[in-house]
């Protein structure tokens, strides 16, 4: 039997609750207040205590509100910085839990997706998404096949853009470590063959080509950035990654998309390649690497293409020349773009 303590603190909590179901807008936002500077830092057996151990029960009501009103553009902080103070606590992963069984995830994602929200909500939103995030690699995984590239997009417009964007390029070309790896467990055991295409750094590399298209085609002052990383080196080494076609395809329409806009990345493609080989490219990208032969795999895969040393030596990458290929002399044009809808219908690879 329950003591009387106990009993107490069980009427303690159903009565807080009930106040919560019968609040209206401005009285839940008050409790909220109340909760985030009595809760703040608090671990998980903290919060059990404080809430007779049923703080579950209170994340999951505050969690059903967001889902409710997140899309009426209302004022969000005080409901995700109470969320965050669940899934923030130190032994808590049973929130956490909780909180992606009923949809958490992917109402944070939508949120940044919804021009009404305001900025600092969205900043609120980016936080909780770090915090799981970080509780481990199947949770990243998660939200990647939750809304991959719906996230990134939001997040160029803030200032993680360099460094996310150097991230891309940089998966473009798997570490040498990893590839080797992978020839090493192929000699010694026959069966890894079968698995070949599934090697988590080819995955990563063929998103990153999809995820860099879709990216350059919405926005060209992006595309020029992407140029200063060395982006057409990238995309030219993946798509003579003969282990994973999917690679070789993706890398291949982005790169049609770069040549078609650029003049300058037209030139020295074409000088990279060779007039054979780029023939093959722009008779068919999507298909090219099923062409092509070793030689030709090699030429692309050790390509040595370095738009940025140009880049940086003078202004090649002007209004005129884009307008060349746009027909326009709109900086922010973003014609040429047909090739690429399919990108955004395609399902995940």
């Amino acid at each position: 039997m329950t003591s009387i303590k106990e009993q107490a603190a069980i009427s303690r909590l159903l009565s807080f609750l009930q106040e919560w179901d019968d609040a209206d807008k401005v009285l839940r936002t008050q409790i909220l207040t109340t909760f985030i500077e009595t809760n703040e830092g608090k671990t998980g057996p903290e919060l059990e205590l404080e809430f007779s151990q049923g703080a579950s029960l209170f994340l999951i009501r505050v969690t059903t509100w967001l889902r409710i009103i997140y899309m009426t553009g209302l004022d969000l902080e005080k409901i995700l910085r109470s969320i965050g103070i669940f899934l923030s606590a130190v032994s808590s992963n049973r929130y956490l839990i909780e909180f992606l069984e009923i949809g958490g995830v992917l109402t944070l994602l939508e949120i940044l997706g919804l021009e009404k929200i305001k900025e600092e909500d969205k900043k609120e939103s980016i936080k909780l998404l770090q915090i799981i995030a970080n509780t481990g690699r199947k949770y990243k995984e998660l939200i990647c096949e939750s809304y991959a590239i719906e996230l990134i997009k939001d997040l160029i417009h803030y200032d993680v853009r360099l460094p996310l964007l150097k991230g891309l390029v940089a998966l473009l070309i798997p570490p040498v470590k990893e590839t080797s790896k992978l020839q090493a467990r192929i000699f010694s055991d026959s069966s890894i063959l079968q698995i070949t295409n599934q090697l988590p750094v080819f995955l990563q590399q063929a998103a990153a080509a999809k995820t860099i298209g879709i990216l350059a085609r919405n926005d060209l002052n992006l595309a020029k950035e992407l140029l200063h990383l060395r982006v057409v080196h990238g995309l030219m080494s993946a798509m003579g990654n003969t282990d994973h076609s999917n690679s070789q395809r993706l890398a291949s329409l982005t790169l049609e998309y770069f040549v078609q806009m650029f003049p300058l990345v037209e030139e020295h493609v074409r000088k990279s390649m060779g007039e054979e080989l780029y023939q093959l490219f722009l008779s068919d990208a999507e298909i090219l690497y099923t062409k092509i032969d070793s030689i030709q795999a090699d030429i692309l895969a050790a390509n040595k293409v370095n738009v940025t040393r140009v880049l940086d030596s003078c202004d090649c990458i002007n209004n005129s020349s884009i307008s060349f290929f746009t027909g326009s002399d709109d900086s922010n044009q973003t014609g040429l773009t047909s090739d690429f809808e399919k990108l955004h219908s395609e399902s995940k690879e």
